[in-house]
């Protein structure tokens, strides 16, 4: 089976995650997404750490999301997430937003997002060990466009 970067984590929706009826606010959703997608990067050999010093950075270039059911205050979230398609300078990573407790789909995500070298803010080739090691996810995707 061919290696695809996958993450889950765990958010509880805290009180400044909520509007004043306790249910969770629509940005909310996307810093849950964002914690995962970082540590996704991690996985893939971007630490932050590492980041800092190449200053080679994963942009995000467009987030799209479908809210299915609302979650509360209190609530204990599931994120799993992972790599779902990639070119020569784009990747697309994939978020299921779940809750554990009655198996509810809270949302869906996707985010697309390029490889930006700052300064100068221009984007770069993705790394060639990419473009082999998930080589598999680069032909699903030339033929999701071809068709």
């Amino acid at each position: 089976m061919p290696d695809t970067p996958t993450i889950t984590t765990q958010e509880e929706v805290m009180f400044f995650d909520t509007d004043c009826g306790g249910v969770v606010h629509n940005l909310a959703y996307l810093r849950f997404i964002e914690t995962a997608r970082t540590r996704l990067a991690t996985q893939m050999g971007m630490n932050l750490r590492e980041m800092t010093q190449t200053h080679l950075f994963p942009a995000l270039l467009r987030t799209e999301i479908d809210y299915r059911r609302a979650a509360v205050l209190g609530d204990i979230l599931e994120i799993t997430g992972g790599l779902e398609s990639l070119d020569r300078l784009r990747f697309w990573c994939a978020f299921r937003i779940t809750r554990p407790s009655d198996g509810s789909l809270i949302a869906t995500s996707r985010q697309q997002l390029a490889l930006v070298r700052i300064p100068p803010g221009k984007p770069e080739r993705l790394p060639a060990e990419w473009l082999e090691k998930y080589s598999h996810l680069q032909k699903k995707h030339e033929r999701r466009n071809q068709g």
